[in-house]
């Protein structure tokens, strides 16, 4: 009859937080197994040591290699976590009764799992927990980990310090392991999350050798490995008081989303947007999304500051360039009223600019950008304004020129211009540029069906000076001509 394995969780030091279970465990086992480095000391040993008796059998696992410093790290110690098996696996099937001890908790980055995996599936088993070295800092520091709905991170320092730090900066609270060698690290980690002020350090937590202080006063020259950094409760610093931002998406293609709206995109916690804007950008988990339909920019403006001050990342997205005929102005409009919110404004290609670019350069000189839409100016202004470009002589770009319920502006467009441009002007109709159904026509002022003009076309009506080439190429030379 083979023997029974257990790990044996002993604490983070004081041998009376050693529970009733394991004590009784360690007194009555055939075997006990512990873990040390080259020079022999064990950490777990010298807390079992009171519950120990004589005539047991002591399998001391001494490690070939302590740190990753070596060039087969992984294998040496493969290697000897496999060795160390088989010796325990030898008592097991004498029928001998083994205890491993762990210091802490067997499976809280404890070397007991390691004979675990390799063991329980032959033997017998059972896993007696230990009070974590997390709780134990906890203890005497004689703070709170974490209190009612907190997030409590476990972290080891070995990690990359720019992960760790965007790990702490994430989090209410945290413990972090593992220190040692990795104590510059971590430190640095904690600085550049903006936590570092809130940390505390203790080593060797509940022995006799215990110390701890604020994590920034120690000199990481004289951290060992059995030390921790605790980030408790209630450290973290007051949520900054959030932004927001209005990004411009481009026409159409994400081949024109700009690396700086596409980062902002990605950096926001809230996204809000007309509904047709925000699906064209991609989803992100826990980023939630805000649309709504497009009359209600002053609302949805409103909205989103509202989130930013309650501290959230809000990104406001826009077609094209959002300070063209778009939402910055809507946002910084509703954000003066209060002036407690900062806002930035991140810009995109708009639509005059894609489309001039398809053509070609029909906005190489001097040109105007005029809004047909009716809705927040009375015609008779747009009007006076499309007469006064036109004997200017000005390239003119046309946006937001037909809608299901304004049909006439075209053809008044078109004939107001005609008594000032001639009818052979060219001009270019560029619809839904960038999307799936891309067009760019070539035509004259003369022949300009306003049958053929809806919300999703940009009108580009060139100068007197403005040519078209043989192969349909648009541009406007950048010399005028001297009378």
């Amino acid at each position: 009859m083979t023997g029974k394995l257990y790990g044996v969780g002993l604490g983070p030091g004081d041998p009376e937080l050693v529970t009733v279970k394991a004590a009784r465990l360690i007194g009555e086992a055939d075997v006990v197994a512990f873990h040390s480095a080259r020079h022999g000391r064990s950490i777990a040993k010298t807390i079992a040591a009171p519950y120990l008796r004589e005539g047991q059998i002591l399998e001391q696992l001494v490690y070939p290699v302590t740190t990753e410093e070596s060039d087969d790290y992984q294998g040496e110690i493969d290697a000897f976590y496999e060795e160390a098996a088989g010796r325990l696996a030898a008592h097991l099937d004498a029928g001998r009764t083994v205890v491993v001890l762990a210091a802490g908790d067997p499976f809280f980055y404890g070397s007991y799992m390691h004979m675990h995996k390799r063991l329980a599936g032959r033997y017998e088993w059972e896993v007696v927990p230990g009070v974590t070295s997390v709780s134990g800092a906890s203890a005497v520091l004689g703070t709170p980990l974490v209190e009612r709905d907190e997030v409590l991170t476990i972290l080891p320092g070995t990690l990359p310090p720019a992960e760790l730090a965007a790990r702490l900066a994430d989090t209410d609270c945290a413990a972090i392991l593992k220190l040692g060698r990795t104590f510059g690290n971590v430190k640095q980690a904690l600085q550049d999350a903006g936590r570092l002020d809130g940390a505390w350090y203790v080593e060797r937590a509940t022995s006799k050798r215990q110390r701890m202080s604020p994590l920034a006063d120690v000199d990481p020259d004289t951290v060992p490995y059995f030390s921790i950094a605790v980030l408790p409760s209630q450290s973290r610093p007051p949520k900054p008081k959030g932004e927001v931002v209005v990004v411009g998406l481009g026409p159409g293609s994400r081949d024109w989303l700009t690396p700086e709206a596409r980062q902002e995109l990605e950096a926001a916690d809230e996204l809000v947007g007309y509904s047709t804007y925000l699906n064209r950008v991609p989803e992100r988990p826990g980023q939630r999304r805000h649309l709504s339909h497009n009359q209600v920019e002053s609302e949805r403006a409103a909205f989103a500051l509202d989130l930013a001050r309650k501290g959230a990342r809000v990104a406001v997205v826009s077609s094209g360039d959002p300070g063209v005929f778009a939402m910055a102005t809507a946002v910084l409009e509703v954000a003066a009223e209060t002036g407690d919110v900062p806002v930035r404004i991140v810009p995109g290609v708009t639509a005059a600019n894609a489309v001039a670019a398809k053509a070609g350069a029909p906005l190489g000189h001097d040109y105007a950008v005029i809004s047909l839409s009716d809705r927040l100016k009375p015609w008779d202004v747009i009007a006076e304004r499309l007469a006064a470009t036109a004997k200017a002589d000005l390239v003119i770009a046309i946006y937001n020129p037909a809608s299901k319920a304004r049909t006439h502006q075209v053809a008044d467009m078109r004939d107001l211009l005609l008594e000032h441009r001639g009818p052979g002007t060219p001009v270019v109709v560029g619809r839904d540029v960038g999307g799936p159904e891309e067009e760019i026509r070539v035509l004259t002022l003369g022949t300009l069906d306003p049958a053929t003009i809806d919300m999703r076309c940009l009108l580009i009506i060139g100068s007197s000076q403005t040519v078209v080439t043989d192969a349909g190429v648009v541009f406007t030379p950048r010399r005028y001509p001297t009378t």
